[in-house]
């Protein structure tokens, strides 16, 4: 029942996800927070919520377009108890807005495939990611994957290597213009430390909590066992999904230099969410099909409880 709803693309469904979203985005604000407090933060709240809407979206037209899984609404579905199993990343508001628009970048990353624009394309990705370092500074890491592009899809044009200086320098200059108008040209000395926090950690468990040590190591095994299954299989998908594993490994990596309570994990969810898709497509027992998909559900609500009641 589960499966079959989720496998379709209609408005309900995409109204049952955002309604699941908005009871626990809010409901872990309304149990955390007393009256005070959320009516001062609301509009701040409700941007970020804001933003996990456009995410949705966002999801579901990569899907539709560039076909990385069947047009369905699994991702869309594994992004949300992904969200719903770490509701400790509501809080980190700036780990929301560096996720929409590194996922922006990848869209158009993914996009190259087609070698039409492609100047276009990677200034696009590269000021989007340049954007998304203006709230966190370790999303710069994901420049790299951008040159991983270029050699995969078009590396014989030299002007290709050059067009990424050409983004983040745009978003650079344009930040710098505005910090000196407003005098507060500090903020790139405060904000671009690029700080490894497991060397000043005395413990590991202060970088990274066991919950996301799990999630991980499932997610990359995950991914494994997807390209074990799609190794014959040639052309587009398989290159974007190689995309993908590397934007989860800079995710991961992102993760493990950042302290637990500031840490980006929301920045991964929506490579592990098609990954997570792509492995359950590949079931073709509609039974099992449908218990892996209560199991992820009942799990990320645990998970939810268990964060409400530590």
């Amino acid at each position: 029942m589960i499966s079959s709803f989720f496998g379709k693309t209609k408005p309900i469904v995409h109204f049952v996800l955002v309604l699941l979203l908005l009871l626990f985005y809010f409901g872990r604000i309304v149990f955390f927070n007393d009256g005070t407090d959320f009516l001062k933060d609301f509009p701040l709240e409700l941007l970020a919520f804001g933003v996990l809407i456009l995410v949705i979206v966002v999801i579901n037209q990569i899907v539709r377009f560039e076909k990385i899984t069947d047009f369905n609404s699994f991702a869309m579905l594994f992004f949300v108890l992904f969200a719903i199993a770490f509701s400790e990343e509501f809080d980190q508001k700036n780990a929301i807005f560096t996720s929409f628009f590194l996922l922006l970048a990848l869209w158009r990353l993914l996009s190259i495939k087609s070698i039409k624009n492609v100047k276009h394309k990677i200034f696009d990705a590269s000021l989007l990611i340049a954007l998304a370092s203006l709230f966190y500074d370790w999303a710069l890491l994901f420049l790299v994957l951008v040159f991983v592009v270029i050699n995969m899809y078009d590396r014989t044009t030299f002007k290709n290597w050059l067009v990424p200086f050409l983004g983040v320098a745009t978003i650079f200059v344009l930040t710098f213009t505005i910090l000196k108008v407003t005098d507060s040209l500090d903020f790139f000395q405060s904000h671009y430390k690029f700080s490894v926090s497991f060397l000043e950690a005395y413990s590991f468990l202060q970088v990274l909590n066991v919950k996301a040590l799990v999630y991980f190591i499932l997610m990359v095994s995950i991914a494994f066992l997807v390209f074990l299954r799609m190794r014959s299989v040639g052309g587009g998908k398989l290159l974007h999904l190689r995309i993908l594993f590397l934007a989860l490994v800079f995710g991961l990596l992102i993760t493990l230099v950042t302290p637990v309570d500031e840490s980006p994990v929301v920045i991964t969810f929506f490579p592990a969410a098609i990954f997570l898709t792509n492995y359950v497509e590949a079931i073709k027992r509609t039974k099992l099909q449908e218990a892996i998909m209560i199991v992820c559900m009942l799990l990320a609500f645990l998970l939810f409880a268990m964060e409400l009641n530590p």
